[in-house]
């Protein structure tokens, strides 16, 4: 079987670009609030926490006054983020990977 591969080049309008920003700052936020939260949680009591229980913490951070932005952007991506740092963990306990880092802005993942 051949498989192919597509290339495609994308020029987001301002308006799109601005969206996108947002949700990469707010995805890249709740990865490390995340990461913060499962670190501290080890460190402090030697508790492993789940998706389950970060899905639950993003739920409590879009109700929080300070973190109300949260709510402008689309929830899969910061779903996603936190998929993406359960996989990290997951890797990281099985010994295929380090611990997971904290994002920084001009990194890219």
């Amino acid at each position: 079987m051949v498989e192919k591969a597509y290339k495609f080049r994308f020029y987001p309008t301002p308006e799109q670009e601005n969206l996108l920003r947002r949700t990469l700052g707010c995805v890249r936020l709740i990865y490390n609030r995340a990461l913060a939260a499962r670190t501290q949680a080890w460190y402090e009591h030697k508790e492993r926490v789940s998706y389950k229980q970060t899905s639950a913490m993003l739920t409590n951070w879009k109700k929080q006054e300070d973190l109300d932005f949260l709510k402008e952007v689309s929830s899969v991506p910061l779903q996603q983020g936190l998929r993406h740092l359960q996989t990290s963990f997951t890797n990281f306990f099985s010994g295929r990977a380090l611990y997971p880092n904290f994002k920084k802005k001009r990194a890219g993942w």
